[in-house]
């Protein structure tokens, strides 16, 4: 009853509203209230600031410079492994790729092509891959790093609605994933053995998510035209290492990272609920 209660509000909530109304607020330097909505979230969600690059809450000019913080060095070193953890949060659901399609909760699904915004040609890259999806909570560190080494192909900002997600939307909501704004960012890694592959991080946006940033671009989002924007990079080099910054939320959600089949494998104890921490080991090659 209680879920049905939350997913009927998802429903009814001006969420694109809500959103702009919280992306201007987070944006602004308010003094008193900025520090007082810092301080409340802090004690809220339980926000350990000792990781922090900046552990002073009063230092934070405004709502969004916090939620973006920086950790402090070694804070998060990264696993002697061929994939790491490219966030903080815990695994929402992952595993197979069946055909073309994600497994979002029981009874739920949607498509790869429907996630990459309707791209069949891109989503035929990972026809019976591997998929992540991995929530980010209030309380987590909220910038997005490179699971491996990658050279980016593409970014693709997609419309749509922006309901929460949390694990009981994520029940609720069919194609929740694929229903939401996000921003696909694609790219082209390579194993030692010399073979190339595509990978995607798909950053989906949330009700109160204001924007999302990437590491070249900037803020993607606003503007919010109500159309597909898509940015190619042939004629650029933009390589990330392992463990390279490459966006992040203004206010959190979800990534969920796509592999092809036959290229690597993730971990055994890898499974819906577990926590994970950027730079943990997440996978290895496939033989």
């Amino acid at each position: 009853m209680q879920d049905r209660a939350a997913v009927w509000l998802q429903h009814a909530l001006p969420k694109r509203a809500l959103t702009e109304l919280a992306g201007a607020l987070a944006r602004r330097p308010l003094g008193p209230v900025t520090q007082a909505a810092i301080r409340r979230f802090i004690t809220r969600y339980g926000v350990d600031m000792s990781e922090a690059a900046q552990p002073d809450p009063a230092a934070y000019a405004t709502f969004n410079d916090f939620f973006t913080r920086a950790l402090r060095p070694g804070a998060r070193p990264l696993a002697a492994a061929d994939l790491v953890c490219p966030v903080d949060g815990a695994i929402s659901q992952c595993g197979a790729i069946e055909r073309d399609r994600i497994l979002q909760a029981k009874g739920h699904g949607y498509t790869v092509a429907a996630l990459l915004g309707g791209d069949a040609a891109r989503a035929a890259a990972f026809a019976d891959g591997t998929f992540a999806t991995l929530y980010l909570s209030p309380r987590d560190y909220h910038r997005i790093h490179m699971p491996c080494a990658g050279r980016l192909e593409r970014m693709v900002h997609v419309p749509g609605s922006l309901y929460s997600v949390n694990p009981v939307t994520a029940r609720g909501v069919p194609g929740l994933f694929a229903r939401n704004e996000r921003v696909v960012c694609l790219f082209e890694g390579q194993r030692p053995d010399g073979r190339r592959f595509a990978f995607a991080l798909v950053l989906v946006g949330a009700t109160i998510v204001g924007s999302v940033a990437t590491a070249w671009h900037g803020v993607v989002n606003p503007p919010r035209p109500g159309v597909v924007r898509s940015w190619d990079y042939d004629d650029r080099e933009i390589a990330l290492a392992q463990g390279a910054e490459m966006g992040r939320f203004l206010l959190g959600s979800t990534v969920i990272v796509l592999l092809p089949a036959g290229v690597a494998r993730l971990p055994p104890d890898w499974a819906p609920g577990r926590p994970v921490r950027m730079g943990e080991a997440m996978g290895a090659w496939l033989s």
